[in-house]
């Protein structure tokens, strides 16, 4: 038992950050975020030898993709449900993340602009490029974590770097 915590701790200190970034990424909530990366975290003590210790982080990571999959699937249900029962409901789509204006306004303005892009990106595209370019895993690594063919990590990727590629296009043809 002292062993199990010992090596549980390790694993929780050193990937806890990059459970709940990536789970407060596909979410956008960091109540959620948290929720889920606990999640993650007992599902870990529970397997605990029951992977190789050598692929950690993509269980890790294989398991916050599936649990925020769950959460949005629920999410979206609840809606699904609240929207048959009441006549009009008004959606905020603004996130509770606000940055501050008073720095390099420019910088800011382009960085919600690629959050907001990134957003309209299909959770799949979005998985496969935040796996990529923001964690910097492999092909390998990404198709294992998300269970797709290496091909469809490929595609994937360059489908969501053209879509935000045009979705930025169109940000800047509007602003001008």
């Amino acid at each position: 038992m002292l062993f199990k915590s010992g090596k549980y701790r390790t694993l929780f200190d050193k990937y806890k950050n990059d459970v709940y970034s990536y789970a407060l990424f596909l979410l956008k909530s960091e109540f959620d975020a948290e929720d889920a990366a606990q999640e993650v975290f007992i599902k870990l003590w529970n397997n605990m030898g029951k992977f190789k210790q050598s692929k950690a982080k993509q269980w890790l990571m294989s398991t916050t993709h599936n649990i925020c999959i769950d959460m949005l699937r629920k999410r979206q249900r609840n809606i699904d449900r609240n929207l048959s029962f009441e006549d009009e409901i008004f959606v905020d789509s603004v996130d509770g993340n606000s940055l501050s204006y008073n720095h390099n306004v420019d910088s800011i303005q382009l960085l919600d602009t690629i959050e907001e892009a990134m957003k309209q990106l299909p959770v799949k595209l979005r998985s496969v490029f935040v796996l990529y370019e923001l964690h910097g895993f492999k092909y390998k690594e990404i198709a294992e974590i998300l269970e797709l063919p290496i091909n469809s990590v490929k595609v994937y990727l360059l489908r969501a770097r053209k879509l935000l590629q045009k979705i930025l296009t169109k940000y800047e043809v509007e602003k001008v």
